[in-house]
């Protein structure tokens, strides 16, 4: 099986490298991808946005394990969700819950059983002790009721919603990638059949005009709208930062118009 991670570790610390470590002296034949080790610390939703856009390039029985944690060591419990052909673990904290929108769980299991952790069990590095030997031994063919007690549901993280008025779409900023893009959730979905050249998206004093193909529509340090990878409505300046362009942070509101 195929394990994918997905955590705030980032690279200076040697975390991910231990947890891999822990996965390869379980199941030394598990393949594991990194899925990413950047995302910002603590940042929960930015972790299941991520996790929700990437799951579906994967096979089925990828075991995908998710650790933003603030709050290792308290009561949340730790998870297994079989879903959709599926595993994914993690904290009870919604950091699967956009991945799994949509799926009906097969299976929950609190992560409650001792022999499949490591001893002694940290209370600060789950993610070591906890996770990462689940996902081997669920990959060398542990049947998941054996990790812990059934339980009958999970946390859920609830995702802004756009307001549609007459010839107004309000969204808002929900996501900022590495290269200062602003992810909004207004989906390409939600424009169509709107008039692109009668079209505008504002971010404070900022407009833009249409939606554009692609970020070289525009010159060098120029804001551009366009459809992303995630099929969502990004704000972008091309060859530049537009989080630091325009100063903006998760939860601006953004405002589409356009003409009758």
């Amino acid at each position: 099986m195929l394990i994918t991670l997905t955590t705030d570790f980032g690279y200076q610390d040697a975390f991910v490298g231990v947890m891999k470590g822990v996965i390869a002296g379980i199941n030394p034949n598990a393949e594991v991808v990194d899925l990413t080790h950047g995302i910002s610390a603590h940042d929960v939703m930015a972790a299941a946005l991520t996790l929700r856009h990437a799951i579906g390039y994967f096979p089925r029985d990828t075991i995908h394990v998710a650790v933003v944690d603030p709050g290792v060591g308290s009561a949340r419990k730790p998870l297994l969700i079989e879903a959709g052909g599926n595993y994914f673990i993690g904290p009870d904290n919604g950091i699967l819950s956009l991945a799994l929108e949509g799926k009906t769980p097969g299976r929950i299991v609190h992560l409650s059983n001792p022999a499949y952790h490591l001893h002694p069990t940290s209370r600060t590095f789950h993610g070591r002790d906890v996770f990462a030997p689940a996902a081997a031994h669920l990959s060398l063919g542990v049947p998941p009721v054996n990790f812990g007690e059934p339980l009958d549901s999970f946390v859920h993280l609830t995702l802004a919603r756009i307001v549609r008025r007459e010839r107004q779409i309000g969204g808002e900023i929900t996501y900022i990638d590495g290269y200062g893009n602003l992810f909004t959730n207004v989906s390409e979905h939600d424009l169509t059949g709107l008039p692109n050249s009668g079209l505008a998206i504002a971010l404070g004093p900022i407009q833009v005009h249409g939606v554009a193909s692609s970020y070289a529509t525009v010159g060098a340090g120029e804001f551009v709208a366009v459809i992303n990878s995630w099929g969502l409505l990004e704000i972008s300046v091309h060859m530049d930062s537009a989080q630091r362009l325009s100063g903006a942070k998760i939860g601006d509101k953004v405002q589409v118009t356009w003409d009758s």
